[in-house]
C-alpha cells in the first residue's frame, strides 16, 4: 500500500480553518477545482463534480469517519478516474504551538496503484493534496 502526506500552515486560527473545511460537503467553499458537491445517501457521501465542463471527471467518496473535537475527517473514495483502489484520506487541522492566528493542515492518503507504478499514483495525490492547500491558503488570506 502507498501512502502520501502534505501539511501546509494557513493563515487562521485552527477553528477558523476547520470552520471552513470541517464539513464534508464543503470543498466548493475552498477549492476551486470543485465547484459541485452533490450530497447523497443522507450527507455521507458526496459527488464531486464540474457541470460547465460535460468532459470533467465525477468523483464520488464516503465519509467514513469525523471527529469535531479533534478536527479531523477520514474518507474513501467510491468512484474516480485516479490509478488507485482501496483509498482512504484524512484532513486534519492542527494547532501551532504558540500561535493562534495560524493552523497547520494535513492532507493524507494510503492507496493500492492500479494500472500505475506507485510513484505515478503518489505524484497524482500529491499535487491534489498541495494544490487544493495551496487554494486553502489563498481563500484564508482573501477572507
Amino acid at each position: 500500500m502507498a501512502s502520501t502526506t502534505i501539511s501546509r500552515t494557513v493563515p487562521a486560527s485552527p477553528d477558523k480553518v476547520w470552520a471552513l473545511i470541517g464539513g464534508f460537503h464543503a470543498l466548493p467553499d475552498w477549492l476551486p477545482y470543485v465547484p459541485q458537491s452533490t450530497v447523497l445517501d443522507g450527507g455521507r457521501v458526496r459527488r464531486l463534480e464540474d457541470p460547465e465542463n460535460a468532459g470533467g471527471i465525477v468523483i464520488v467518496e464516503r465519509l467514513v469517519s469525523f471527529n469535531d473535537a479533534e478536527r479531523q475527517l477520514s474518507y474513501v473514495i467510491v468512484e474516480s478516474p485516479f490509478p488507485v483502489d482501496d483509498y482512504i484520506a484524512t484532513l486534519r487541522v492542527h494547532s501551532v504551538p504558540g500561535r493562534d492566528d495560524v493552523a497547520e493542515v494535513q492532507w493524507s492518503g494510503r492507496f493500492n496503484p492500479l494500472n500505475a507504478t506507485e510513484e505515478e499514483a503518489i505524484d497524482v495525490f500529491n499535487k491534489i493534496y498541495s494544490d487544493g492547500l495551496e487554494a486553502l491558503h489563498e481563500t484564508l488570506l482573501a477572507a
